[in-house]
């Protein structure tokens, strides 16, 4: 039997002369040795260069294996095979290559040779880490590909030594499989129905001769024992560290590839009889499946023993480790700090639920958690938030309302985006059936529920807020109902009253989850959810439930059914019987064909009907719609902008055909609670394009258009702009000086530099890049009038002349003073009117108000009022926007110069924000910018000229006191003598004199909105004690403001003091850690970070604010940031250092060097203390990121710790064990700086910004230069090999797709650098994660380590 190569024979003499003796040796019997040295001599004789790893040798030993029709010269054969491989003298791969192709096929008919061929390859198939430096591997290589067709089948034309060897352990395995799957008839249960190589005779075109072995009993006995002996040589492969690294890479970079080999695999474990006959052990070929076997051939717990040492064990399975403060629930406090970051009342562009399930997967990566805990961890984070002002202060800011929408509607989002994004994973991973993740996408859903299970277990955090307790035990009745099967009518409940069924937050959360396909109907039947029997249940209609049964079914919208929906949300009432599936229950004639039907009355219906829908839409529907808010919102800000922006001009628009119902939303959405639930949703550009657009048409109007309304009350077209134009400028910091930004720059917090101009921006690119913007979930989905913006086109501020050129000289008014106006022009001629409107001539017969050119013959008394609007100019709000400067201008002058007494002042300025309400923003403006000029003298509060603060001064600097007690910063004195009075610069007296003649009611509110936070803002700038003396000043207007308005002035005294942001700061660390006396809660952790609520009907009184609440409501007014980050890395170190004393005193650390006794004792302290340094990082990089933004995380990354490393520091001062803080301290910054990045820019593959590439290639590269000596390090070395081998780790095991960004040779440099260093296995594991190009390189890192 011959062999007809595939490829031509060597011409090589020294070739010819082997093969001649080869086969006389075979003739003759002699020994391999012998044989071995007589070629080896006759090679070096020849000078031949084909040796070592000679490829002509393997194809004369391949025909001399597959010629013999056995006897001793084919076994002498197999010998000489063998020498001449434990020689170098063959090369290995060529021959095992040229074997599989032609012996597997034959294994039934040979299967001596096989068994002899499975013992070759054992002994020499993968000795790769010489053979590749042979000077013939390229050839060697091109020989291989043509016999297997690798390039072919993996697609890669010429690649390179490394990536070839993966290429070749992966074909030679996926043969094996395939052979054994093939020896049982198993390949027909495979995709392809047929092996990937060659393994019947039938495949095989290039082997001739006739087969001499006979069936015999001892063949079939050898043929089964050979199936046996290739499952153990799998088993055996799978265990080698070697070639377990190497498929680490091709599971990493093949993933079509790898998951086609891993389907076979996972076949031949579940279906193969030999194996599951045998003693083979299944753990290795399972932890290949499950993807459980990393680049080290280990468990991943093993794994992070490599890469954290300090970390592995987990200290929460024993006392010490709960009892230090910083418990594993400290470990999520970021989803507390950025949820109750979104309640402090600024409005911000961007899309709460994406930035939520972005932060939970970054935590759930980091802390190496299960899914289950990090959905808890979520649930848990959401209830406190409710919890902690489930009774909250009175005043103008979110409420209760605003917390419960981001648990019920925003973390259930949160929760939707991350089970669709492992659904959309799953839907791929259909096509190569990869196991690993179709498992852990198949748990995901089962992970949610058993967390929403466990929740039942924290009954304190589970009792409802006193006015949704009637909604909870509706929900647990919907629940009880469905248990009985009863069968609703219409799909309503029409028997919620009877027995009383008890709910909680639970409940509503479960219904969040059903309403979005989170949690089947199933969630009923869990034990313990249900208290009561549905038996008992009677049968009557409540009169709010029974309006929406009305309209539903074609009832008019009266009054009286108006007000009875406005209370109630819609698809609140839902149900359906107990046989009805799950799409059944929550398809869109259901749970969301109220809202359908609102939307299409409000669109196409008669003019009053279009008023009621949307009356009804804005109220409960909207602000308590928490299982359909995400489709509720997207409908109202489609309802404001029906037609194109950009076409939206002059006298016959839509918009002013839609006024009544418009002016209805913008008063129904005016609320302080409504804002920040369009900011949650993304919606704010969005909603800011359709403002523009109402401004900029209602404007041109004069007040003389109007419509009469269904109460006979008459709407102007100045009521319509004015309620636009301030809802407008709430969504941006308009009275912020332009200085500000310049100050703070990119390092401004996110959402602070809002602009007209940055919202369309933000606008267009949702319009234009939908995959940008909000996810498509399974709802929006289903409700078509809300899947797409009002327009596809993009909008800019030119399409908005009048807007622009208001906005044009708000920002002039904010840089510099008044200047440019003309007498005798349309503007000096409405500045004067005004004037004369406001505040009335002393005598018929004086001369006009010459306030502009410095003389005044204003009078003491007011105005017209508004009232008398007949008498006010008739003019549109653009053209009275334009005078009002001048206007506030020349009044402060008279005042200031005595012309004009301040009560007169303040009227006079009502009166005009009375005319046109919109004028209030002008006049906020104004204020803010001659404050900061400080060209003002100061105006006393004496009780005479101005209203006097005297009689609430002192309770209001008590209570400062007792806030902010447990920071430890001092609080100076409000007025420091007895006799002195308090004073306020005159703009500021001015402004608050105004907002103090508001009266509190509904139609009020709206502008006190405005006001309000412009006010705290502007008293907030001024000297010290302005707030306070603010605060006393409206607190003697509004008593039950008093809390609120303390807090706001205790706020201040941060705001002047830098040393006093440290201490807060400081304040911060020490009470999360638990490490001070003096925290609202001395456990540490979230309960001592942010506290259980504030105020004095909290139970004991006014007491103090816990740290965190504060920082959280005071960081956005620090001008520089970027000062904050020094202090917070400072104040990290120094809680490294207190970490380290605490759980590592000196007495102990001397025992540590004892073997024994640390492994009982310093183990469990080390481990815990790490835990501690992971909640402190996670603090600091939390603290970083929610008080700069990405623009801070970039300048932490690129130049503030480069320069920490480069600089000298000294952390060990003798109270730790020494060494010990410098490798705390480093695994700290390492922890640290991941999880700035991953808070900034995630760890997805597709980042939310270019930054993170940018970031990643300038501090891999400063690591790479530190490691390869290009930059003199001033830091302790084990701090930095600390930080470089934990900061390399936790990009390899939580963020890979950042190392993918980096440069290949910066990632070369630095794996030798870590190799250097003895870590081989993490430099193998950072070119592993980063990418196929990184293969190759890799692979030979992985063949040239000792292992």
């Amino acid at each position: 039997m011959e062999m007809e190569m595939a490829t031509a024979p060597s011409s090589s003499a020294w070739v010819k002369w082997a093969a001649e003796y080869t086969k006389a040796a075979q003739a003759q019997a002699r020994p391999p040795p012998e044989w071995a040295a007589r070629v080896a001599a006759a090679s070096e004789a020849g000078e031949s260069g084909d040796v070592p790893w000679s490829a002509g040798l393997a194809e004369v030993l391949a025909r001399a294996l597959l010629s013999g029709d056995g006897g001793a010269p084919a076994a002498a054969a197999w010998k000489y095979a063998d020498a001449a491989l434990s020689a170098r003298l063959a090369s290995p791969a060529l021959l095992i290559v040229l074997l599989s192709t032609r012996v597997i096929p034959h294994r039934f008919s040979r299967p001596t040779a096989y068994r002899l061929y499975l013992e070759l390859l054992r002994r020499h198939g993968f000795n790769f880490r010489y053979q590749m430096k042979a000077s013939n591997f390229t050839k060697i290589m091109d020989l291989i590909d043509e016999n297997l067709g690798l390039s072919k089948i993996f697609g890669f034309s010429k690649c390179q030594p490394g990536v070839f060897v993966v290429h070749f352990v992966l074909c030679i395995l996926w043969q094996l499989v395939d052979a054994v799957l093939d020896d049982e008839g198993l390949l027909a249960l495979t995709p392809e129905k047929k092996a990937q190589w060659p393994t019947r005779p039938e495949d095989v075109s290039t082997f001739e001769g006739s087969v001499t072995e006979q069936r015999t009993e001892k063949i079939e006995k050898l043929q089964k024992m050979n199936s046996v002996i290739t499952i153990e040589l799998i088993e055996h492969l799978l265990r080698d560290k070697v070639i377990t690294r190497i498929l680490s890479l091709a599971r990493e970079n093949m993933q079509s590839h790898w998951g086609a080999f891993t389907n076979r695999l996972h076949l031949l474990v579940t279906n193969s009889s030999t194996l599951q006959n045998s003693v083979i052990s299944l753990e290795p070929f399972q932890q290949l499946i499950l993807g459980d076997c990393n680049v080290y051939g280990e468990s991943k717990h093993n794994m992070r023993k490599r890469f954290h040492p300090i970390v592995a064990s987990n200290p929460h399975s024993s006392p010490i480790g709960r009892c230090l403060g910083a418990s594993y629930s400290a470990l999520w406090i970021p989803i507390d700090m950025y949820l109750e970051d979104c309640l402090d009342g600024s409005i911000a562009a961007t899309n709460s639920i994406e930035i939520l399930s972005g932060l939970v997967k970054a935590l759930q990566a980091v802390n190496r958690s299960t899914w289950h805990d990090a959905f808890l961890a979520l649930w848990v984070a959401s209830l406190r938030l409710v919890q902690r002002e489930r009774e909250p202060i009175e005043g103008p800011v979110p409420h209760l309302d605003t917390r419960l929408c981001m648990l019920l509607s925003i973390t259930t989002l949160a929760v939707a985006d991350i089970v669709e994004e492992a659904d959309s994973l799953c839907n791929e991973t259909e096509l190569n059936s990869h196991v690993k993740e179709k498992k852990a996408i198949g748990n995901l859903r089962k992970e949610l529920m058993l967390s929403l299970q466990t929740l039942g277990d924290y009954e304190s955090l589970l009792v409802p807020p006193p006015f949704i307790i009637p909604a909870a035990n509706q929900a647990a009745t919907k629940a009880a109902m469905f248990i009985s099967g009863i069968n609703i009518s219409n799909g309503y409940m029409e028997n919620v009253n009877g027995r009383n069924y008890s709910g909680n937050m639970q409940h509503l959360i479960v219904e969040s989850c059903i309403s979005r396909n989170l949690l089947d109907t199933s969630a009923y039947y869990w034990p313990g959810y249900i208290n009561g029997h549905a038996d008992s249940i009677s049968h009557t209609l409540p009169s709010q439930l029974a309006g929406w049964s009305s309209f539903m079914n074609g009832a008019p919208l009266t009054q009286s059914l108006v007000n009875m929906l406005v209370s109630t949300p819609a698809s609140s009432i839902l149900v359906t019987s107990g046989n009805k599936s799950l799409n059944e229950a929550h398809k869109l004639d259901g749970s969301l064909a109220e809202l359908k039907k609102l939307f299409e009355v409000a669109v196409n219906g008669s003019d009053e009907d279009k008023v009621s829908a949307a009356t009804v839409l804005c109220g409960a529907t909207l602000l308590r719609g928490w299982n359909f808010q995400e489709h509720t919102v997207r409908l109202v800000v489609k309802l404001l902008s029906p037609s194109d922006p950009v076409d939206c001009s002059g006298r016959e628009s839509q918009l002013i055909k839609l006024a009544p119902m418009l002016n209805v939303i913008l008063t129904g959405i005016s609320p302080v609670d409504y804002a920040p639930i369009f900011s949650f949703h993304g919606l704010i550009p969005e909603l800011a394009a359709a403002l523009m657009a109402i401004c900029e048409v209602f404007g041109c109007l004069s007040p003389s258009v109007s419509w009469t309304l269904r109460t006979g009350e008459e709407l102007s077209a100045h009521t319509v702009f004015s309620n636009a134009f301030i809802l407008l400028l709430r969504l941006w910091k308009f009275n912020h000086p332009p200085l500000e930004y310049c100050i703070m720059g990119d390092g401004a917090p996110v959402g602070s530099q809002l602009t007209p101009e940055y919202l369309l921006l933000l606008r267009n690119s949702q319009v234009l890049s939908p995959s940008s913007s909000a996810k498509h979930r399974n709802g929006q989905k289903q409700l078509q009038v809300t899947s797409n913006p009002s327009s596809e086109h993009p909008i800019f501020m030119d399409s908005f002349p009048k807007l622009k050129l208001w906005y044009r000289q708000h920002q002039a008014c904010l840089a510099s003073t008044l200047s440019g106006l003309a007498h005798g022009t349309p503007v000096h001629n409405n500045v004067d009117s005004l004037l004369n409107l406001m505040f009335v001539k002393a005598s018929k017969g004086g001369t006009s108000i010459g306030s502009l050119s410095g003389s005044s013959s204003i009078s003491n008394s007011s105005g017209p009022g508004a009232d008398d609007l007949h008498l006010w100019p008739q003019l549109p709000a653009w053209e009275i926007l334009e005078a009002v400067p001048f206007v506030v201008d020349a009044a402060l002058t008279a005042c200031a110069h005595g012309r004009l007494f301040p009560r007169e002042l303040a009227t006079g300025l009502k009166d005009l924000a009375d005319f046109l309400p919109a004028s209030l923003a002008t006049i906020v403006s104004y204020f803010s910018a001659e404050v900061t000029r400080g060209v003002w003298k100061p105006a006393s509060m004496n009780g005479t000229d101005w209203p006097s603060p005297a009689a609430n001064l002192s309770m209001v600097e008590e209570h400062i006191k007792k806030i902010v007690a447990a920071t430890g910063v001092d609080v100076p004195r409000l007025v420091t003598g007895g006799s002195s009075l308090a004073t306020l610069p005159l703009p500021l007296a001015a402004f608050v004199s105004l907002t103090i003649t508001y009266k509190l009611d509904k139609a009020s509110e709206r502008f006190l909105n405005l006001a309000g936070p412009a006010l705290e803002n502007l008293a907030a700038s001024c000297p010290w004690p302005s707030m306070a003396i603010v605060a006393a000043l409206w607190t003697q207007k509004v008593k039950r403001w008093s809390d609120f308005l303390v807090f706001s002035a205790s706020r201040t005294v941060f705001h002047h003091n830098n040393d006093a942001v440290v201490q807060l700061l400081r304040s911060c660390f020490t009470a999360t850690l638990g490490m001070t006396s003096t925290s609202v809660c001395s456990c540490g952790g979230v309960a001592s970070l942010l506290g259980h609520g504030f105020g004095s009907h909290c139970s004991g009184g006014l007491s103090p604010v816990a740290p965190g609440i504060l920082y959280l409501r005071i960081f956005r007014c620090i001008k520089d940031c970027s000062i904050l980050t020094e202090d917070i890395l400072s104040l990290l170190m120094l809680s490294v250092k207190d970490i380290a004393e605490t759980t590592m005193p000196r007495q102990r650390s001397d025992k540590l060097k004892n073997i024994k006794y640390g492994m009982r004792h310093g183990q469990v302290s080390l481990a815990a203390a790490m835990t501690q340094v992971k909640v402190a990082a996670s603090l600091g990089a939390t603290l970083v990121w929610l008080s700069g933004g990405t623009a801070l995380v970039q300048s932490l990354m690129q130049e503030m710790l480069p320069s920490w490393f480069l600089s000298v520091q000294n952390l060990d001062q003798g109270g730790a064990s020494v060494g010990i803080v410098y490798k705390l301290g480093g695994h700290a910054l390492a922890y640290f700086a991941v999880y700035s990045g991953m808070f900034a820019w995630g760890i997805d593959p597709t980042p939310v910004s270019r930054r993170r590439e940018r970031v990643m290639r300038s501090h891999f590269e400063f690591l790479a230069s530190a490691l390869d000596r290009k930059i003199s390090l001033g830091c302790d070395l084990s701090l930095w090999r600390a930080y470089v081998s934990g900061f390399v780790g936790l990009v390899v095991e939580c963020t890979p797709c950042w190392a993918q960004e980096v440069d290949l040779k910066v990632l070369r440099r630095l794996s030798s650098g870590l190799r250097q260093w003895n870590e081989d296995e993490l430099a193998v594991a950072l070119l592993r994660r980063a990418g196929p190009e990184a293969m190759g390189t890799a692979a030979e890192l992985i063949l040239g380590s000792e292992w």
